[in-house]
């Protein structure tokens, strides 16, 4: 594996070209277990901080759904081979999943959405009880946290992003916090929020990625300071192109054509990489990686890892312009849900 270069760490700064949609080949160099303890381990994410590797997800021993006993891991590699566990966190009586890094201020940043749950797996669940929280770490060694995020109760928080000084978070909820049991975290009455922060801890509102519909949406800022994101569509529609300019207040929203679940957007050199769960009547759901093409509003697919049933939710960090790694969890060859790493290769 090359090196982590100085040149790599600053990919997400302003030294970057404009990024143009280009068809490439690519190549699944490699795919292996990195991590299974026997419980359900799912919803990952990957981050460079510091010239190291961190891997973040959820592992729970009672599995997929709600239940206070589910965990947030993060691992550390310095050659995405060998990984050791620097940080384990839970909230009380709330379910735990999707963490997310942010690198920002200096810091290493892990967001956790989290469900109310009680003493054990709820009956019900009602997006209104949701909350935010967040850990943190300068060295990646000595963590903080987990802290309650000010600005998040009835909100959902996904993945996040820094720009111009700020924090940034997708966040679903619904409009008005209105009070319906049926479909509790989907459907025509939730929405996309995207949220800032002076801290990375105490959030606001500023626009809105999907006003109906709201799910998970990937995102990131050109060095314009436009936004551009993939949205995941409600009920299983198709996923969203959502693209706004500042002061983020109106998105313009295209259709891309299928469905994707738990999206995940990344540039990488001159290209933009998205990947997520592809659903296929009659067969098996399965982990697919796509070049993004904005102006066309277009995904082509290029690869399908080895997945299945409970699957996706990638994280990834560029290696160089034409190798990288990404990190995803299925439950194809094992009973319970194990986290895979694919190494990746353009051309």
């Amino acid at each position: 594996m090359h090196p982590i270069s100085r040149r790599t760490l600053l990919a997400g700064g302003l030294l970057l070209p404009r990024l143009a949609a280009a068809a490439a080949p690519l190549k699944v160099v490699s795919v292996r277990q990195v991590f299974h303890n026997g419980e359900h381990n799912a919803f990952t994410d990957m981050v460079l901080f510091r010239g190291r590797m961190y891997l973040t997800f959820r592992t729970c021993p009672e599995g997929h759904m709600l239940f206070p006993s589910s965990r947030i891991l993060v691992l550390e590699s310095v050659d995405g081979k060998d990984w050791r566990q620097v940080h384990e966190f839970s909230v009380p009586d709330r379910d735990v999943r999707d963490p997310h890094f942010l690198v920002f201020q200096g810091k290493l940043f892990v967001y956790s959405g989290t469900w109310y749950t009680g003493k054990k797996a709820p009956e019900n669940r009602d997006m209104n009880e949701m909350l935010g929280f967040a850990a943190w770490s300068s060295d990646g060694q000595d963590w903080h946290g987990p802290e309650m995020l000010e600005g998040t109760y009835g909100h959902y928080v996904w993945r996040a992003a820094a720009y111009d000084g700020k924090a940034w978070l997708c966040a679903r909820r619904k409009h008005l916090f209105e009070k319906f049991e049926k479909h509790p975290d989907s459907g025509p009455s939730v929405e996309a929020a995207l949220m800032a922060s002076d801290d990375g801890l105490i959030f606001h509102k500023v626009g809105l990625f999907q006003e109906t519909g709201g799910n998970e949406t990937a995102f990131l800022f050109e060095k314009d300071g436009a936004v551009l994101a993939v949205a995941r569509g409600g009920d299983r529609g198709n996923a969203e192109l959502c693209q706004a300019r500042p002061p983020y207040e109106a998105f313009r929203r295209r259709d891309l054509g299928r469905y994707l679940g738990g999206p995940m957007l990344a540039r990488w050199g001159d290209r933009y990489l998205v990947a997520g769960r592809r659903m296929t009547d009659g067969k098996d759901p399965v982990t697919a990686l796509y070049w993004l093409d904005p102006d066309k509003a277009e995904l082509t697919e290029i690869a399908t890892l080895p997945s299945g049933g409970d699957n996706s939710y990638p994280g990834f960090v560029e290696i160089s312009p034409t190798r990288g790694l990404l990190s995803y969890y299925s439950s194809h060859a094992t009973e319970k849900a194990a986290i895979f790493l694919a190494e990746l290769e353009i051309g």
